[in-house]
C-alpha cells in the first residue's frame, strides 16, 4: 500500500479546518513536516533570525493535516502506529531570554544550525550526538475552541514526549467527527524536559498507519512501544501532570490487567518510572513508563 502524502500546513488544532484528506481506517500516511520555526532559521541567518523584525512567530510549530478518518465519532480513539521518521534536513537549536528553563542566563535569543550526518547531530567539534527522531506535536482537534500547536493537552498536541518515535503507537481521543489528526514538530533528538526550549528541530517525513478503534477504554493520550505502556498528561504544573499520569497508570492496570487498586498503585511504585516529557510549554507534560515484561503472565 502506497502511503497518502499530507503536506498541508496548519498552526492550530481546530475543528473548523477542513481535512486535507479523508481516509479509511487502516490507511498509511506520510506527513511532510517542516521544523518548528517553519524553515525561517538557516546557517546564513542563524545569528540574526530570531531578533529580526521580519521573523514570524505566528507560524511556529506548523503541523501537517488535518486527516479525517472515515467513521470516526466522538468517543472513539485513533491508533497511530509510527512506522518511520526520516529526517530530511539540518537541525535548529534555540534558546535565550524568555525561552526555556535557562532563559534568565541570556540577554537575547540565540540559535544554531547543526548538520545531521550519518545518524548523528554534529553538535560541536569533537561532540556528535546520535539521533533518535521523535514527534513533538501529534494530536486531534478539540471539540471546543481552537488550541495553538504550541500547547499540549487532552487532545495530545505539543507533548514533546521523546518516546513518540519509530516503533511507538500513540492513542488519541476522537473529540469531533473524523478525529482530524495532525502531526509536526519533529526532533532529530531531544532529552527529557526539552530544557532549552527546543530539541534538534528539523524537517522530516513521518509515515504512520492510522486505525479507528471503538470501545477503547484506556486513558488518552496514551503511548506504547515494545517495552512500555505510557499514559501521558499535560497540566498547569508538573505536580499536577505527574499526579494525573499516575492515576491514569493505576486505572489502566486495573482495567487491562484486573489488578486491585492497591496492587496497581504498589506495582507502579515498585516497577514503573515517572518521566518528564517537557517543562517549557504553556502546560507541563509527564508520562509514566509501565514495563510490559513484568506483566506478561497476567495476560
Amino acid at each position: 500500500m502506497e502511503p497518502v502524502r499530507v503536506d498541508t500546513k496548519n498552526y492550530k488544532f481546530n475543528k473548523e479546518i477542513p481535512p486535507a484528506v479523508t481516509v479509511p481506517s487502516g490507511s498509511l500516511l506520510t506527513f511532510v513536516t517542516k521544523d518548528c520555526f517553519g524553515g525561517q532559521i538557516t546557517k546564513e541567518n542563524e545569528t540574526t533570525a530570531l531578533a529580526g523584525a521580519d521573523f514570524n512567530w505566528d507560524v511556529m510549530n506548523p503541523t501537517c493535516g488535518p486527516v479525517a478518518v472515515e467513521g470516526a465519532k466522538t468517543g472513539d480513539v485513533l491508533k497511530v502506529e509510527i512506522w518511520g521518521i526520516e529526517v530530511t534536513g539540518p537541525g535548529v537549536l534555540a534558546t535565550g531570554k524568555g525561552f526555556g528553563v535557562c532563559c534568565d542566563y541570556f540577554d537575547k535569543l540565540v540559535a544554531r544550525v547543526v548538520d545531521i550526518k550519518n545518524n548523528n547531530v554534529d553538535f560541536m567539534p569533537g561532540v556528535k550526538i546520535p539521533i533518535r527522531p521523535m514527534i513533538g506535536v501529534i494530536g486531534t482537534a478539540p471539540a471546543g475552541d481552537p488550541i495553538n500547536n504550541g500547547w499540549p493537552g487532552d487532545h495530545g498536541g505539543n507533548m514533546d514526549c521523546n518516546m513518540i518515535g519509530e516503533g511507538a503507537t500513540v492513542y488519541l481521543p476522537v473529540l469531533v467527527d473524523g478525529g482530524l489528526l495532525s502531526i509536526g514538530d519533529v526532533h532529530a533528538i531531544q532529552g527529557d524536559g526539552e530544557i532549552c526550549g527546543t530539541g534538534a528541530e528539523c524537517p522530516a517525513e513521518v509515515t504512520v498507519k492510522v486505525e479507528l478503534l471503538k470501545n477503547f477504554d484506556f486513558p488518552t493520550p496514551f503511548v506504547e512501544n515494545d517495552c512500555f505502556h505510557m499514559p501521558v498528561a499535560s497540566k498547569k504544573t508538573l505536580d499536577e501532570a505527574v499526579s494525573q499520569v499516575v492515576i491514569n497508570g493505576v486505572d489502566f492496570l486495573m482495567k487491562e490487567y484486573a489488578m486491585t487498586r492497591f496492587d496497581a498503585a504498589a506495582f507502579c511504585s515498585l516497577a514503573a518510572d515517572v518521566k518528564i516529557c517537557q517543562v517549557v510549554d504553556p502546560l507541563m507534560t509527564a508520562r509514566i513508563e509501565i514495563p510490559k515484561k513484568l506483566l506478561k503472565r497476567l495476560k
